[in-house]
């Protein structure tokens, strides 16, 4: 197990599954320790610490919806008192849906940005003072190609995630230089949230990549290690595209 993150504490949001699961696995295996949030499924919870503990890592699960400050402010104070103060903020907690416009309703769209734009900010909030008072912090925020790119069915999801990207570089221009905050923009990757996806659609975007296959969560785990490290400290402000060429930035 590699120290480059010398035990300093890792909170990572939605971390019991997908991304999130494994963000905390690398962060672990660079010897952070690993805060791992869940909202409901404790068990997948325990399974990502586990993981955690096989590579050699340490850390502990912790149950708060991101979109409550309450509690989410109890959530980082028991890390705290248990792992130690939060050096590292992962916002991966989100939830994506798509819909017709025919469907789409005020009350669905709320719901899509108080997870995704409010579970960002809140968590956020809650660790900056900490850091600046500490003199360091490194914050990344996961936001999705399609908030960079018109999604017609999913209007709701798209625009929470351009949020995301605007969010987190106002915060970095705000919060640096103690603080860098930047984002990761991943395309299609094979987690739970694409299960239902048909194969013909999954082939598609497969031969749209350069590089002729979709992603795995291990491909944004690993440049999620790279933003919060030291090899990336004059990198901030910036939104990362991890989707395997399907969408190239100027």
């Amino acid at each position: 197990m590699s120290t480059e993150f010398n035990s300093r504490v890792a909170l990572v949001t939605g971390g019991s599954r997908g991304i999130g699961r494994a963000t905390c696995i690398a962060l672990a295996r660079q010897g952070a320790r690993v805060a791992i949030n869940y909202i409901n499924d404790k068990a997948a919870a325990l399974e990502t610490l586990t993981r955690v503990r096989e590579v050699g890592g340490d850390g502990a699960i912790y149950q708060a919806s991101v979109a409550e400050e309450l509690a989410v402010g109890k959530m980082i104070a028991a890390v705290a008192d248990e792992l130690g103060p939060i050096a590292f903020l992962v916002t991966n907690a989100g939830v994506a849906v798509q819909e017709h416009h025919s469907e789409l309703d005020l009350a669905s769209f709320r719901h899509m940005m108080t997870t995704n734009v409010e579970g960002t900010f809140i968590p956020i909030m809650a660790v900056k003072d900490g850091m600046i008072e500490r003199g360091f912090g490194g914050i990344v925020c996961l936001a999705s190609v399609a908030g960079l790119r018109p999604r017609p069915l999913a209007i709701a999801y798209s625009t929470s995630k351009a949020t995301v990207v605007a969010m987190a570089r106002n915060f970095a221009a705000a919060l640096g230089p103690t603080i860098r905050v930047n984002c990761v923009a991943p395309g299609l990757i094979e987690t739970d949230m694409i299960a239902g996806m048909d194969d013909d659609s999954r082939d598609v975007m497969r031969q749209e990549a350069f590089v002729k296959r979709l992603g795995k969560p291990e491909d944004i785990a690993e440049t999620i290690v790279f933003l919060l490290s030291e090899k990336a400290s004059f990198v901030s402000g910036q939104t990362f595209v991890a989707d395997g060429g399907r969408i190239t930035l100027p």
